[in-house]
């Protein structure tokens, strides 16, 4: 366990040899992970986990809420913000199974170069699926407004040009990161690519092989 002065936070390194370890650290009921340590820390300490559950790379942010003595280790809470990372490695441990009543959610950092009020802008995405991404942005665009951007994706030599519409804001005063929900707007043509793309990416992250910053 380290203090890592760069993000303010203390870092620990969680490495699960199976997917079924997940589901015995995890508790659902109160979104709390154990992280077996012999290190101590202050409760309220604000602590990042590198969790590797057999090659699936993620960062979880949350904060130490206890310890325990045997096995020695620490209960951290999840932040709200980790939702889309928790749900997704869920349906990735059960096999696939994910929450039916929405589309899964890649929780992936993608470079992404937009057209801001104030002219062009960067920044990254929160996650993506076939229809559409999570911006984050300390200033979003209205609701329903038109937007053009450019995704930066592995391995492609040029970044995807997309149009979308601003479809949900979350502003700095919400309990979660400020950003937006933007929903793709294409032709046939270009759905068809953007689904493989995302199956690609899929496939790399279940595989353990998308770099590490790009499933911070």
């Amino acid at each position: 366990m380290v203090y890592d002065e760069s993000v303010g936070a203390v870092r620990l390194e969680l490495r699960l040899g199976s997917q079924a370890e997940w589901i015995k650290i995890f508790d659902p009921r109160d979104w709390t992970v154990f992280v077996p340590t012999p290190e101590r820390a202050e409760n309220g300490s604000t602590v990042h986990i590198d969790l590797d559950v057999g090659g699936w790379l993620v960062t979880l942010r949350g904060a130490v809420v206890g310890q325990r003595e045997s096995p020695a280790g620490l209960v951290v809470a999840l932040g709200g913000a980790e939702r889309d990372k928790i749900n997704y490695l869920n349906g990735f441990v059960r096999g696939g199974l994910l929450n039916l009543r929405e589309k899964r959610r890649l929780p992936i950092r993608l470079q992404v170069t937009y057209g801001a009020i104030e002219g062009p802008a960067t920044t990254f995405t929160k996650d993506i699926n076939e229809e559409g991404l999570f911006l984050f942005t300390d200033k979003p665009l209205p609701e329903t407004s038109q937007i053009h951007m450019l995704v930066t994706v592995p391995g492609k030599p040029q970044p995807l040009s997309l149009m979308g519409k601003v479809s949900h804001t979350i502003v700095k005063q919400d309990d979660e990161a400020p950003g937006m929900g933007v929903v793709f707007e294409c032709d046939d043509s270009q759905r068809q690519e953007l689904v493989s793309i995302v199956r690609d990416l899929e496939a790399q992250l279940n595989d353990g092989k998308l770099p590490v910053n790009v499933v911070e």
